[in-house]
């Protein structure tokens, strides 16, 4: 009896739980929490590209000390990789850009975002939702680090240069490439076998 009440008061646990994602990268171990309470359709996203596959292989493209590092969009040779249609800006969630959090890339369009992601170094307040405007959308939290954040910063650290990405001159580029081997969720739907 004690067995089954205890069991009854894990399953609020685990129907809330926060989704948890490794990310195995070239430079070290990064498991981020996702806030799929706060942005269901940004963390449903993120976690179909992380079951397809998708980040496996691609770089950490965008290297800014001070700011941020951004991944989840080329292949290691450099080439966008096609992705699925842009989702809907959640950026008015009530998270914010702060150190360690993960938020959505996109254009200047707010309803931009595909696959790409970035990892705040800093609290980022300019890229916080303030109103529904062109200027105010901001950019979509919807998780942060919960263990590696040394690696981030490690990351943060590497020589960057100007290269070509798929054909256009991008500039912030890691010298020596920053590749996210592999994403797999935590939470049991994928395992941790190869």
């Amino acid at each position: 009896m004690r067995l089954l009440v205890a069991l009854i008061a894990l399953v609020p646990t685990l129907l809330w739980a926060h989704p948890q994602v490794k990310l195995e990268t070239s430079a070290g171990d990064i498991t981020v929490e996702l806030y799929q309470d706060k942005a269901p359709k940004t963390v449903a996203n993120f976690l179909q590209y992380v079951d397809d596959g998708f980040y496996n292989g691609t770089l950490f493209h965008r290297v800014i000390p001070g700011f941020m590092i951004q991944g989840g969009g080329f292949d290691q040779s450099g080439q966008r990789k096609a992705t699925r249609p842009a989702i809907a800006n959640e950026a008015d969630n009530g998270l914010k850009n702060r150190r360690g959090t993960l938020a959505m890339a996109r254009t200047m369009d707010p309803d931009s975002a595909t696959a790409q992601f970035f990892i705040n170094l800093v609290d980022n307040r300019n890229l916080d939702f303030t109103g529904k405007s062109m200027r105010g959308w901001g950019y979509a939290v919807f998780g942060k680090v919960t263990g590696g954040m040394d690696v981030v910063d490690r990351i943060a650290e590497v020589q960057t240069t100007s290269q070509r990405l798929s054909g256009m001159m991008a500039r912030d580029v890691p010298a020596t490439p920053v590749i996210i081997e592999r994403a797999y969720r935590l939470d049991g739907k994928d395992s941790e076998q190869p």
